[in-house]
């Protein structure tokens, strides 16, 4: 049975840049709250969260991983994310699992645009946010700015919990202690900083301390969770997870495990998670942290081990879950709830390892096996009025870093399908398609390191290589100007022919509308059951495209006119004529090739930024702003076109002698010049030719 209640848990999502010591640190607390005997080393590949191949490999995580560790009457879930920017959607799929987002920086680094981006976002949330600056003994003269730093990003409203002493080898608290001092200054002081912030959002508790001059730490516990709930505190605590050859055991980690246990919010104290019942997204529904009630719990992550199965890792946020428990796994759309499924053997995830137990209790985080219905962001509930209830879609960077694959091996076509397609199901930000005039399969990802992490899972996990190339850049199509089209479709073959006459016209519609059809005919010219197949032969030739085989958006198309025949029309004869008459209209109303835009944010040295500036305007881009991030780092934001900037990562690396890091994220599509669209239709068209 459970040894813990909801009150008792706390779930943490750790996030941050790509070297600032998250795994280390989630060892640490392992280590420190008694759940393993030893601290394992990334470079040795031991660690707990870092199990995987591939994360071996290339000494990094890849994947958010979930631990956890029962200390002190408290237990504690931690998901270890990547920092990458290139698997940041593996980060934001671990957000709707946690009550508190950890932020953990590296003293000696700026703070990047990855750790920005996912502190936003942990905002969007609503969830509870706290920073912990790792690494105190590599720099400790500079932590004051760190700090600064720190408050300048996130506001004032960031303040230390404990400060570092003794040059970094210690740290000393400051919320549940008033003296002392630290290298940052009177301990009295911090702790008085806190007092004030807390006291802001409760008036009796600030009539006291107004009063008394003091209150307890006790004293403020409720108001404490509140000012978390609401962003009006962010906790800092200074750690230096890995342990030193100076100190043999990490600093600041115990306190930090303290801090967890007595000031992290339970599922019970932060924020409620939201759920939205079909397309209602104003009305919003929240779970209750009873046992006894119904079960509503949410799928948070998918793994699929080719010896286990599909594996799905979910948060319960109402009732109990047992191995007995039968489960609807609701359609947000349709309302439509397959059969139930019996749970079977509900389990424990402690990395790579997993251990059967009898229940899981609202607040928990846990997982079950070989349901292959089960899929990412799925609401599993126990009671059909629960059919149509989803949370609030996350915001997931656009995938826009592609690659071509086919098989190395004949034959090897179907094999190759169903791995794409598996390994799909486990991020949101890696797509598969296929493209309809090449005929090429293309794999989508957030970077190339993300699809070079594919290939690698291809190859370790289903035994199967492909061959890449570079595909066409998703550029799309639209029009310019008004225009008219019109085609008869007539075809006699011996018995019953064709006949569909279409009449239409087509404008341009704001960037981002996409298509509307609308009905114009008057007097039954075109009989109501025709009108589905013209529009489904215009849909086939927005597909297509016209100047270069890309597909149209931005386009309303109004049938106006037309005739029928009462014996030979069909529904063939107007999706032909639908088609063919859109075809002549686009040619007449100046069609443009659109490509896409993305934002590009470049943090690199200072001294690098005329080059950086004057890379960024030679590919069309234009610069949006520079800003200082400290410790010497600028961050650069541009608007790029998306194939300027295909191999940026390669070119980035080499302008700034490995010191540049940047992300990229979709904004909107654009008109390209006329004379790029001439090179880039002359290029489709030779494919097209080339592929027959």
């Amino acid at each position: 049975m459970t040894t813990y209640t909801t009150a008792q848990i706390r779930n943490i999502v750790l996030l941050g840049q790509q070297g600032s010591g998250k795994t280390t640190l989630a060892e640490s607390l392992l280590f420190s709250a008694g759940a393993i005997g030893r601290v394992g080393a990334v470079q040795d590949g031991n660690t707990v969260s870092d199990f995987t191949d591939e994360e071996k490999e290339h000494g990094h995580s890849l994947f958010a991983t979930l631990v956890s560790a029962d200390h002190d009457g408290v237990h504690l879930n931690l998901l270890d994310t990547p920092g990458s920017p290139d698997f940041m959607g593996q980060a934001i799929s671990a957000l709707p699992a946690a009550d508190t987002a950890a932020l953990v920086l590296d003293a000696g680094e700026p703070i990047g645009s990855v750790s920005r981006r996912l502190m936003a976002m942990a905002e969007e949330q609503r969830l509870c946010r706290m920073v912990i600056i790792n690494k105190i003994d590599h720099a400790p003269e500079g932590l004051a700015s760190v700090l600064e730093q720190v408050q300048k990003v996130f506001g004032k409203r960031c303040l230390p919990m404990n400060l570092p002493a003794e040059g970094g080898k210690k740290v000393v608290d400051c919320f549940f202690e008033t003296e002392g001092e630290s290298d940052l200054g009177p301990v009295e002081d911090a702790h008085t900083a806190i007092i004030d912030q807390v006291v802001e959002i409760d008036e009796d508790l600030m009539s006291v301390y107004l009063e008394q001059g003091h209150v307890k730490p006790e004293q403020l516990h409720d108001a404490f969770e509140q000012a978390l709930r609401e962003g009006h505190l962010v906790p800092v605590c200074f750690v230096a997870a890995r342990p030193h050859e100076d100190h043999e055991n990490p600093v600041g980690v115990k306190e930090l495990v303290r801090v967890l246990e007595k000031l992290a919010p339970s599922p019970i104290e932060g924020n409620p998670r939201p759920f939205l019942r079909g397309d209602d997204t104003d009305h919003e529904i929240f779970a209750d942290h009873d046992p006894e009630k119904h079960v509503l719990a949410h799928v948070f992550q998918v793994r699929i081990d080719p010896f286990v199965g599909k594996i799905c890792l979910f948060r319960v946020h109402q009732g109990t879950v047992t191995g007995q428990s039968q489960l609807f796994i609701g359609d947000p759309k349709t309302g439509e709830s397959k059969k139930p499924f019996k749970i079977g053997h509900l389990q424990k995830v402690q990395g790579s390892k997993h251990s059967e137990i009898e229940q899981a209790i609202p607040g928990d985080l846990v997982a079950v096996a070989k349901i292959e219905d089960i899929h990412f962001d799925a609401v599993l509930h126990d009671s059909h009025d629960e059919d149509r209830l989803h949370l609030r879609p996350l915001r997931f960077p656009e995938p826009l870093t592609g690659l071509a694959v086919s098989p190395k091996k004949r034959g090897d076509e179907q094999k190759i399908g169903d791995a794409l397609s598996k390994l799909q199901e486990e991020d949101p930000t890696f797509t598969v398609t296929r493209d309809a005039t090449t005929h090429e399969t293309v794999i989508h990802g957030l970077g190339e390191l993300q699809l070079r992490v594919v290939l690698e899972e291809l190859k370790n996990r289903y035994n199967v290589e492909v061959d890449t190339k570079t595909p066409r850049i998703a550029y799309r199509e639209t029009i310019s100007s008004k225009a008219e089209g019109h085609h008869r479709h007539k075809k006699q073959t011996g018995g019953a022919g064709q006949f569909g006459e279409v009449f239409l016209r087509i404008e341009p519609l704001e960037r981002g509308t996409g298509f509307e059809f609308v009905n114009d005919t008057f007097g039954g010219s075109i009989p109501h059951q025709f009108l589905p197949a013209i529009e489904k032969g215009i849909r086939q030739a927005l597909e297509e495209g016209v100047v270069a085989g890309y597909p149209m958006q931005d386009i309303r198309v109004s049938v106006y006119d037309g005739k029928h025949h009462p014996v030979d029309s069909k529904e063939v004869a107007f999706i032909t004529a639908g088609k063919r008459a859109f075809a002549e209209a686009v040619a007449n109303a100046s069609p443009v090739l659109l490509e896409p835009m993305v934002d590009v944010e470049v943090t690199a040295p200072e001294g690098y930024l005329g080059d950086i500036t004057g890379d960024l305007s030679s590919k069309r881009g234009r610069v949006q702003g520079t800003d200082m991030v400290g410790s010497g780092q600028m961050c650069i934001s541009a608007l790029v076109p998306l194939a300027e900037v295909a191999n940026y990562q390669s070119e980035l690396r080499s302008m700034t002698g490995g010191q540049g890091s940047y992300t990229m994220s979709m904004s909107h599509y654009d008109p390209m010049p006329a004379h790029v669209q001439e090179k880039v239709a002359a290029e489709s068209q030779k494919e097209l030719v080339e592929a027959g």
